[in-house]
């Protein structure tokens, strides 16, 4: 089968590489669609992966096609999401439940080979059963929807409250969702990009702010998510809120995060208080994060849809610096085979990867920087989903540039 094989951050090479063998309380997915996470641009161009050579992607959804021995109550055919983490479930968090805090985890796309490919062998434990006649590419949203539900339960808001949430990706807008569903009257959006504010305004928020733009002094929050990971949006948020309110953060900075004093004494002296978000997972694995996401999105009471950014059949893809190359021992396909998820992620790299040095450590002024930064920014769409059999290509507004690979 054919996939995306990362040996080094930058070096990904389209390969054909043996199917995984089915073990005994496994099924065998088809590949239907996977999304690019924000953590897979760092961690393929940028900071690594926990093992290399590796085959990324973790937001994937797909069709059984084969079923190992001891497992039942699958059938052929039917459409699985995948809750990426495979906890240990014999430490001390796993034992409590715990699992986003699992200490021997391994997972899809970061510490085993991902759904950058064809076919992805699945533990029965990561099987989560969509209902029949769920949308791939929802399914395979439920990862992000489930990120932002996980966070905004550290503090979930009572009915009236004001919610805002910095960093308009999917997450974020999952996130001013979730929130206008537990009864936020008011929800604010803040981002860089005016692209991005406008889905905000799609997701139901009623106010928005680019990040260049004064906030009124009054305008406090009793719940903020920060989903951008950037060291001004982390004082940002913490500044927002109101006097005994919360702030979750969800993003990951690339570079160390500095506290202003003013940050720090608004804080300090409103009792604000903030917590960290990891993951999506709860008990029984994968919790109830994930099974009423599931709902939600099957229900369309999420909306997924708008965030879709392209669509890429393999044909459309142009040429790039991925180079396509042969492991021993392992058969050789047409390029034509390969999986539509392999195509939008060879065109996603391609694009990103000379505007990422620019932005990175080429350009020769602010304005530069800047430029190339938000011409990056353009086309370091998260939501990339590419459901098996469609051959259109759109492009909407938006995800976001997060930091370097956690998982």
């Amino acid at each position: 089968m054919r996939a995306a094989v990362m040996y080094s951050p930058g070096d990904i090479r389209l390969e054909d590489i043996p199917k995984p063998k089915l073990k005994p309380g496994h099924v065998m997915l088809k590949v239907a669609a996977v999304g690019v996470c924000g953590s897979d641009i760092p961690r393929m161009l940028i900071k690594g992966a926990h093992k290399m050579p590796i085959v990324c992607g973790h937001e994937f959804s797909g069709h059984i096609t084969e079923i190992g021995e001891g497992v039942e109550g699958f059938s052929i055919g039917e459409l699985m999401g995948v809750p990426p983490m495979l906890p240990c479930y014999a430490c001390d968090q796993c034992l409590t439940g715990n699992f986003s805090r699992c200490r021997d985890y391994d997972y899809f796309g970061s510490r085993r080979d991902g759904a950058y490919t064809e076919f992805v062998a699945v533990p029965v434990g990561n099987l989560l059963r969509a209902p029949k006649g769920m949308d791939p590419r929802a399914t395979a949203m439920i990862d992000p929807a489930s990120i932002a539900l996980h966070a905004i339960w550290k503090a979930p808001p009572t009915a009236g409250q004001r919610g805002a949430v910095i960093g308009c990706g999917p997450i974020g807008l999952f996130a001013i969702q979730w929130m206008k569903l537990m009864g936020c009257s008011e929800v604010v959006a803040i981002d860089v990009s005016e692209e991005k504010l406008a889905q905000a305004r799609e997701a139901g928020a009623e106010h928005t702010f680019l990040v260049t733009d004064t906030i009124p002094a009054d305008m406090k929050y009793d719940i903020i998510v920060e989903a951008a990971g950037h060291n001004s949006s982390i004082n940002t948020a913490a500044k927002l809120a109101a006097p005994g309110g919360h702030v979750v953060f969800i993003g990951i900075p690339v570079a160390d995060v500095t506290l202003e004093n003013k940050t720090f004494q608004h804080f300090l002296r409103q009792e604000v208080s903030l917590h960290g978000a990891w993951n999506s997972f709860g008990a029984p694995y994968p919790g109830k994060q994930w099974t009423v996401t599931l709902d939600m999105l099957a229900t369309s009471r999420l909306r997924w849809e708008f965030m879709i950014t392209h669509e890429l059949p393999w044909r459309n893809c142009p040429p790039c610096s991925i180079r396509s190359r042969t492991r021993p021992n392992s058969s050789r396909r047409s390029c034509s085979a390969l999986n539509r998820s392999i195509g939008a992620f060879a065109w996603l790299i391609s694009s990103v990867l000379i505007l990422a040095r620019a932005a990175f450590g080429l350009a020769s002024s602010t304005s530069k920087i800047v430029e190339c930064w938000e011409r990056a920014r353009s086309l370091m769409k998260r939501s990339i989903r590419v459901p098996a059999g469609r051959n259109n290509h759109r492009s909407t507004g938006g995800a976001r540039w997060a930091g370097p690979p956690g998982h």
